[in-house]
């Protein structure tokens, strides 16, 4: 599944493909009660944001000259493209873009990654 070119996600979320068998891409079983009872889903990350946004820090006035630091900053993301994971149901928003399903997941949410 290919991520659409205009689909951009900010801050601290990830775009998630879902699975919906007991098994993820990876290999790994999740049991039935898993998905039922707990609230927890699995799916495999296609796209993350930059980061948590961090607060700007401000300079010293000793040194009025400089140019004042204009890019922002991050906290980066632990996950990354391609991995499992499984996440809270809870927290998932569900999307459709050009005929797909995803879902946007803020990284708290996220559980367990598994990492091939």
């Amino acid at each position: 599944m290919s991520v659409p070119e205009n689909l951009i996600v900010v801050g601290d979320r990830v775009l998630i493909e879902p699975t919906e068998q007991g098994r993820t891409h990876s290999g790994l079983y999740l049991p039935a009660g898993a998905h039922e009872s707990d609230g927890v889903r699995s799916g495999r990350i296609v796209a993350t944001g930059p980061g948590a946004p961090l607060p700007t820090v401000k300079e010293d006035d000793d040194e009025p000259w400089k140019e004042p630091r204009r890019e922002a900053r991050y906290l980066p993301m632990q996950v990354e493209v391609g991995d499992e994971a499984l996440f809270f149901k809870k927290a998932a928003i569900e999307i459709r873009c050009e005929g797909e399903t995803f879902l946007v997941v803020p990284q708290s949410a996220i559980l367990v990654v598994f990492r091939s």
